[in-house]
């Protein structure tokens, strides 16, 4: 069941900690928290693999994301099914996607929000975190056994670790991958490929070489007309210059060989990125409405047949591409490229293990229930049987399960696998939808996967992963500080980028755009980094 969701319009030693936490039970105490009186239906000796059952009738608020593509439905069998199992009833404030990050703080700082707020990634936590709006979930993560249990089992110490606040904290549970996973990567048009005798390019020259041999054969065509505003593209090219951009951008870039961090849009690597991607859209390789566009004009171009590369991931191949381009072009064929290497190797990020997670409104420790809301918490996200039913709903209704493969029932389709089925997984039943169904075993993961999304994720996982950067945990009046410097040199540096990649300023006035980073605070904020990483070594 579900209760009636509200409406939010849209506007324009962390080892030492996990180590033995497999059983849990509620306790008067979680790490030095007195929690009397808040155990009221919780489950006594809940351990990793309960199915958590509340011991009586609750409700709780959550935060939800609204996805254009699947709308929330009060009468989806998510909804019936999930009260069924936990005897939890869900009351949602809905809120737009596209609106999500902007009414999350409105709401937050207003104290308006939900007990349970998902959809949170690291990292934008920190906002929340000297207002006391948001609880420290690491005190309580004792409460939480498949979450311990699989840290512990996965090896994500030093993911955690990362999360840390200066007070020792952490203020959101992520979304955990047992394995790196990359997904995003550039799609293109196979056919054309073949029809010009190209190979898969293993490096970014290659694939420039690619998009050279399309613009010969198409001279009036852009080869890639991009959408996300160029974020995934910068991102995926940034990470493997040993840098960060677009939906990645960290302002601190970590240097290993001198122990210490620097500001990212000033380093000389990402001056070589920044020149790598102006020079695509100079020989006309790139559309320069790449990064202005929007997703519909950029789909549009591609399946029009009037592009022939597009950033995607494996559900917008299905989803957005596929159909609309063979009903436009017939006989044309797209697939996700490998992601080519850069100058720092055939890499992918080890921050790709840590998704999008959940906070907890620091009201909800008040309440009466707060260590049954944990352990539904736990059971939902954390536990293989939670992670199980919200990606593929109710064995016998929508799939079926032997040997232990799963096949959707005939009548069901998602990401392609059952093409013509009439309903949809997402969208008639609530399931593999984005607040509930992500991070997981490998095996869950790929269990989704078609065979060409196996194939290219095999490929993926024989690149190197990048080391992750140390933590830098800063204390609240530095937080403040780097606030007030990091968004105006972020802002300036995403600026200056795009100018120089549309070429609308020149490469040779690096040396001028660096002066402006001083001038709003460049050298203050990296010591301030550094201070603070200086500290976090002393302290271990």
């Amino acid at each position: 069941m579900l209760s009636t969701p509200k409406k939010v319009l849209a506007t324009g030693a962390l080892i030492a900690l996990v180590g033995g936490l497999a059983a849990c039970s509620p306790s008067a105490e979680s790490d030095g928290a007195d929690l009397t009186g808040k155990d009221v239906g919780a489950m006594k000796d809940f351990k990793a693999g309960d199915q958590f059952v509340a011991t009586e009738d609750l409700d709780f608020s959550i935060l939800f994301s609204d996805h254009p593509n699947y709308p929330l439905q009060e009468d989806w069998l998510l909804w019936e099914e999930l009260t069924e199992r936990t005897n939890v009833t869900l009351d949602p404030t809905v809120v737009p996607m596209s609106d999500y990050e902007q009414k999350r703080s409105l709401i937050v700082g207003a104290g308006d929000a939900p007990m349970i707020i998902p959809k949170t990634y690291p990292g934008q936590e920190e906002a929340y975190v000297s207002s006391g709006a948001v609880l420290p979930v690491s005190k309580y993560i004792d409460l939480m056994p498949n979450l311990s249990e699989k840290i512990e089992k996965w090896g994500l110490e030093e993911n955690i670790e990362g999360l840390r606040q200066a007070d020792g904290e952490y203020y959101v549970l992520p979304g955990i991958h047992e394995d790196v996973w990359q997904d995003y990567t550039v799609a293109i048009r196979t056919d054309v490929m073949d029809d010009l005798g190209l190979e898969e390019p293993q490096d970014w020259e290659e694939f420039r070489e690619v998009l050279e041999a399309i613009k010969a054969e198409y001279p009036d065509s852009y080869p890639l007309s991009d959408r996300f505003m160029g974020d995934s593209l910068l991102n995926v090219i940034a990470m493997t210059y040993g840098v960060s951009a677009g939906w990645g951008w960290d302002g601190a870039n970590y240097n290993e060989a001198e122990d210490k961090f620097e500001f990212t849009g000033a380093t000389d690597d990402y001056r070589d990125f920044v020149e790598y991607v102006a020079s695509l859209v100079e020989d006309g390789l790139v559309d320069p409405e790449s990064f202005t566009q929007d997703d519909d004009s950029a789909i549009q171009k591609f399946v029009s047949g009037k592009s022939f590369a597009i950033s995607s991931n494996a559900q917008t191949i299905v989803n957005d591409y596929r159909q609309p381009l063979t009903d436009t072009v017939p006989g044309a064929t797209v697939a996700k490229l490998p992601l080519p290497a850069g100058p720092a190797g055939n890499v992918v990020a080890g921050t790709t293990r840590l998704e999008n997670g959940i906070m907890i409104n620091a009201e909800a420790l008040e309440s009466e229930n707060f260590t049954a809301m944990m352990q539904y918490i736990d059971w939902l996200w954390y536990s293989d049987e939670g992670a199980e039913f919200v990606k593929w709903g109710v064995e016998g209704t929508t799939y079926e399960k032997a040997d232990g493969k799963y096949t959707l029932a005939d009548d069901v389709d998602y990401v392609g696998l059952n093409p013509g089925a009439p309903k949809h997984l997402q969208k008639d039943f609530g399931f593999a939808g984005g607040v509930f169904a992500y991070g997981g075993s490998t095996e869950l993961l790929e269990s989704t996967f078609s065979e060409e999304e196996l194939a290219f994720q095999e490929i993926m996982k024989q690149k190197d992963v990048l080391p992750l950067a140390p933590p830098y945990p800063l204390e609240e009046a530095e937080r403040e500080q780097s606030t007030l410097l990091v968004t105006p040199l972020s802002d300036t540096t995403k600026q200056a980028t795009l100018q120089f990649i549309l070429g609308q300023r020149d490469l040779a006035d690096w040396d001028a755009y660096v002066t402006e980073l001083e001038g709003k605070g460049m050298t203050t904020y990296i010591d301030l980094v550094n201070k603070a990483y200086e500290r976090y070594k002393d302290s271990k």
